[in-house]
């Protein structure tokens, strides 16, 4: 069992991206066998870059808001909207807002 606080938790710069910080909250590390949560934050200007990777995302945002890009599709999300992100397609992140962008995002564990 893992009961915490998020200050409790490092923050990390996510290589690749502007002005992000991931911190990885539920993972194998600390006993989790299916999924990992994880919490972004993504300051006024920052973005992550265009990927894609063989497992899924589900994201939920706690606040701010900014744009995804999906494939070749864009969306504009924000504070209590949810959103899956199926595995191998190219996807993005930027805020364009005034505040920071927080999310959780869950993701499978692969072996």
């Amino acid at each position: 069992m893992v009961i915490g606080h998020i200050s409790e938790v490092k923050e990390e710069d996510v290589e690749g991206a502007k002005l992000t910080k991931i911190q990885w909250l539920i993972h194998k590390g600390n006993g989790a066998k299916r999924y990992a949560m994880r919490r972004f934050t993504i300051k006024r200007g920052g973005e992550i870059p265009k990927h894609k990777h063989p497992w899924e995302h589900e994201i939920y945002i706690l606040s701010g808001s900014g744009v995804v890009g999906i494939g070749d599709k864009e969306y504009n999300v924000s504070e209590d909207m949810f959103l899956y992100i199926p595995p191998n397609v190219d996807h993005w992140y930027r805020n364009d807002g005034d505040e920071d962008w927080v999310f959780l995002c869950i993701i499978p564990i692969l072996e």
